[in-house]
C-alpha cells in the first residue's frame, strides 16, 4: 500500500512510473554503501560538536553587530569552531568573503609577492581563477602583478606526474595549489590520501613551500580534511557543503597562523586585519549550516552515487563511475550532445522547490570561456550544496550535478531528469 502511494505522489510530481521503478532497483542495491555514508557523516557530525563545545559557543555567539565590528564575539568563536573542525592554528571565515573564487583569491594575493611563481599540479585550474591567475587576462590578475604561474598537466589516467612537477620547481616558486574537485574536467577527484601524498613529496624537495587546498565541494566527504594530511591553507565557499544550505553568503580559509593573518589584511585592510568586519547577522546560519553540513553532504554523496548508477546503466560515462570511492559532492556525466545537456539540467530544475517553473537556457555567463547551462532553483542563489546541476556547452557536452539538502530531494532531481531525457527520446528505459 505504502509503495502505490509512493508511486502516485511521484507520479503527481510528474515521474513517470517506469522512471520512478527505474530508479528505485538502483536505489535498493546501493543500501550498504549508503549506510557507510550514514556512518562517515556520523563520525564527521561528532567532530563539529566537539569543536564548538570546546570553543563555548553560547547563544551571544548569534547577535548582531554593524559597522566595525569590534570585538564581535560569533565572529570571534566561529573561526575557532572552523580551526578546531579543520585541526588548524587559525581560520577566516567572513560573510565579505563573496564566494570560493573570492576565497582563493584572497589567499593567493594575500601570501604571494612580485616574483614569486604559483605552481598547479593538477593541470588546469577551474574556469573562474584562470582570470584571477592572469591565464586570461584580466584587471587585477595575479600576472599584472609580476606573479607568474606553471602548471603539470596530469597524466593520462588521472595522477599526478611527479617526475615533471619535480623539474618544474624552481627558486621562484612560492605556492603550490592543488585542486580537489575536478571543476569542469571529467578527470577524477583527489582523495585526502592523494593530496597528502603530492604534499609530501612537495615539502619534501622544499620545505618552504606553502601548500593550498581549494577544498570547494570537498569538505566532510571523507573522515579526514587536506589539513590533516599538511596542507598549510584549505579554502572554501561557505554556499557550498560547510553552510550546509543555510549560510546566505560567505567564505573560509583555514590554515597556518602567519598565513590567515595575510589573508585578513588582504581581506580588509593593512593595519586592520580580523579586527573589522561586523557579521551582520549571519552567525546563527554560518554555525547552524556547520551544524548540519555532515549531514547535508550525505545526502549530497547519496545522490551522487544514485546519478552515476542509473545514468551509467543507460549507456553514458560517469566520473566517478558507479562503483569508484567518492571525494567530492560532483558527478559528471557526458551527455555528448547538446540537446542532453539542456534536458538534464531543465530536469533538475523542474524539481527546485524554488523557481520550478523556469526553463534554463545556455548563456554567456562572466568568468567562463563558452556558454553555461545552470539550474539551481535554491534558497540561496548558486549555492551549490542544494539540488542544481551546470554545464559549459562545449564537448564532451559534460553536465556536473551536486548537491541536495536532503536524499528524497536529491533523489526527486535525478529522477526528473532521466524523465526529461525519456521524454525527449534521448533515453529509453
Amino acid at each position: 500500500m505504502q509503495d502505490e502511494q509512493m508511486t502516485r505522489m511521484y507520479e503527481q510530481m510528474g515521474i513517470s512510473e517506469t522512471v520512478y521503478r527505474f530508479g528505485r532497483q538502483m536505489e535498493e542495491k546501493l543500501a550498504e554503501r549508503f549506510a557507510s555514508i550514514d556512518r562517515t557523516a556520523e563520525y564527521n557530525q561528532m567532530k563539529v560538536i566537539r569543536a564548538m563545545q570546546e570553543n563555548r559557543v553560547s547563544e551571544g555567539c548569534f547577535h548582531y553587530t554593524s559597522g566595525y565590528g569590534y570585538d564581535d564575539l560569533g565572529r570571534e568563536t566561529l573561526e575557532k569552531v572552523y580551526a578546531g573542525v579543520f585541526h588548524t592554528q587559525s581560520a577566516l571565515v567572513r560573510p565579505q568573503i563573496a564566494c570560493g573564487t573570492h576565497a582563493l583569491s584572497v589567499a593567493l594575493a594575500a601570501n604571494l609577492r612580485p616574483g614569486d611563481e604559483l605552481l598547479s599540479p593538477a593541470g588546469k585550474p577551474y574556469d573562474t581563477l584562470e582570470e584571477v591567475i592572469g591565464i586570461r587576462p584580466s584587471r587585477g590578475s595575479l600576472a599584472e602583478y609580476g606573479v607568474t604561474y606553471r602548471q603539470v598537466d596530469l597524466l593520462e589516467d588521472g595522477t599526478f606526474d611527479y617526475e615533471n612537477i619535480e623539474k618544474a620547481i624552481n627558486e621562484r616558486t612560492r605556492m603550490v595549489t592543488i585542486q580537489r574537485s575536478k571543476g569542469y574536467q571529467t578527470r577524477p577527484s583527489f582523495s585526502v590520501a592523494q593530496i597528502g601524498e603530492l604534499i609530501a613529496f612537495v615539502k619534501k624537495l622544499r620545505p618552504d613551500l606553502i601548500c593550498m587546498v581549494d577544498n570547494c565541494y570537498g569538505e566532510f566527504v571523507e573522515l579526514t580534511e587536506p589539513s590533516d594530511v599538511g596542507a598549510d591553507m584549505v579554502v572554501g565557499s561557505l554556499i557550498k557543503n560547510p553552510g550546509g544550505g543555510l549560510a546566505p553568503i560567505g567564505g573560509y580559509i583555514a590554515g597556518r597562523e602567519e598565513l590567515i593573518e595575510n589573508c585578513a589584511c588582504r581581506l580588509t585592510s593593512p593595519g586592520l586585519g580580523r579586527e573589522v568586519g561586523a557579521s551582520l547577522g549571519v552567525m546563527q546560519s554560518f554555525y547552524q549550516g556547520l551544524f548540519l553540513a555532515p549531514t547535508v553532504v550525505a545526502s549530497a554523496l547519496k545522490g551522487a552515487i544514485l546519478a552515476a548508477n542509473i545514468y551509467e546503466a543507460c549507456g553514458f560515462r560517469v566520473v566517478p563511475d558507479g562503483r569508484e570511492s567518492r571525494h567530492d559532492i560532483i558527478q559528471a556525466v557526458e551527455l555528448g550532445t547538446p540537446e542532453g545537456v539542456i534536458a538534464f539540467c531543465q530536469g533538475i530544475q523542474a524539481a527546485a522547490p524554488v523557481d520550478s517553473y523556469v526553463t534554463p537556457e545556455p548563456w554567456a555567463m562572466p568568468g567562463y570561456d563558452s556558454d553555461v547551462i545552470m539550474a539551481a532553483g535554491a534558497f540561496v542563489q548558486g549555492s551549490s550544496i542544494e539540488l542544481s546541476a551546470d554545464a559549459p556547452i562545449k564537448p564532451p557536452y559534460a553536465v556536473y550535478f551536486q548537491g541536495g539538502l536532503t536524499w528524497p530531494h536529491a533523489k526527486l532531481g535525478i529522477l526528473m531528469s532521466l524523465e526529461y531525457l525519456v521524454r525527449k527520446g534521448l533515453v529509453r528505459l
